[in-house]
């Protein structure tokens, strides 16, 4: 992951210390600083640890981390550009031979002219530097349940010469746009992750191939029936996996129930999992295999939450039989569900 952790004040101090000390003890800076510009070399301020690195050049950045612009004549900047992206900089942070900045996420990236550009009263100083895009975000994939050799929709951010991987096996990639990727799923990809990988990180999705008990269509045998007053919504843009989600309007102390079914080939899960959130700060009950008990409680945010019970938790069951929500605050509230799956964790 090309991700570096964010500078700590204290480690920021250090360096800036070290290099005002060297520029201070240069003598003079005057002739310099009335020259035209000129970059020599830049380098990262931390390493992927967060520490502070060896000040080794490096011609490629990575947007939201800092980098040092080294050369001279930087005493009158007024303007740096990455890839033309007019890029701010904090005064405080330059001297004659050193600027302090980190690269804006916004800066662009593809079909991009990969310069920096250092503006200063004296002049223009070019130097060949390439922003890789920030590391890719992996939203969701689908379905969940398809069968080896079969195709999944990816989807996400940042995709760019995307690499796609099922546990340690790679997919072959049918398409893929900075936001969707469509695979090809490998021999013994049931029960394992999906990964992307990108020159800026990884991007790991937490459901695996083949757990699926809702993931925009149930799954048989499971089902909730019609007279729970539900819906369906239809919008990737707002659900937590995939395009499709359940949307249920409850009184205080209502309920959403679904169909009594059997499924007692448990021993591949670890348990289970599902993503709630509400039109406002709720608490529901889940209720498994009919224990209307007053246990296995959680609160609920206007933000997907992804909720996560161990067999153990739920009693170490010899089937699943039943999953259920009851209502908890006693208000009405608009709840919504998604991504109903096993763990393997």
């Amino acid at each position: 992951m090309k991700n570096f952790k964010k500078i700590s004040i204290g480690s920021l101090l250090l360096i800036m210390l070290s290099f005002f000390s060297l520029s201070s003890c240069n003598g003079d800076d005057s002739s310099s600083s009335t020259g035209s510009p000129v970059i020599t070399a830049v380098t990262a301020s931390l390493d992927e640890e967060g520490n502070p690195t060896d000040l080794e050049p490096t011609t490629v950045g990575f947007a939201d981390n800092m980098y040092i612009i080294r050369g001279k004549g930087f005493a009158t900047v007024q303007k740096i550009y990455f890839n033309d992206f007019d890029t701010s900089f904090n005064p405080v942070l330059v001297t004659d031979t050193e600027i302090f900045v980190t690269i804006n996420r916004n800066t662009p990236y593809a079909d991009a002219s990969d310069q920096l550009k250092v503006v200063t009263k004296n002049g223009t100083a070019v130097f060949d530097f390439v922003v890789a895009p920030p590391a890719p975000g992996m939203h969701s994939f689908n379905p969940i349940n398809a069968a080896d050799g079969e195709e999944i929709t990816i989807y996400g951010s940042f995709f760019l010469d995307p690499v796609v991987k099922v546990g340690d096996a790679e997919a072959v990639i049918v398409s893929s746009t900075l936001t969707e990727i469509k695979a090809i799923l490998p021999i013994g990809s049931q029960l394992k992750k999906v990964s992307v990988s990108t020159i800026s990180g990884t991007a790991l999705y937490n459901t695996a191939v083949g757990t699926a008990i809702f993931d925009d269509v149930f799954y048989s045998p499971w089902t909730i029936p019609s007279w729970n007053n539900h819906e369906f919504v239809t919008d990737g843009t707002k659900s937590n996996q995939g395009l499709v989600f359940i949307k249920k309007g409850m009184d205080g102390w209502g309920n959403i129930q679904g169909d009594w079914a059997w499924n007692d080939q448990l021993s591949d899960y670890t348990g289970i999992k599902f993503a709630v959130r509400s039109d406002e700060p709720g608490k529901l009950k889940f209720v498994f295999n009919g224990d209307w008990g007053e246990t296995r409680l959680f609160e609920t945010t206007t933000e997907w939450k992804e909720y996560t019970f161990t067999w153990a938790q739920l009693g170490n069951p010899e089937a699943l039989q039943n999953i259920s929500f009851q209502e908890f605050t006693g208000n009405a509230n608009v709840y919504y569900f998604d991504n109903i799956t096993y763990t393997v964790d």
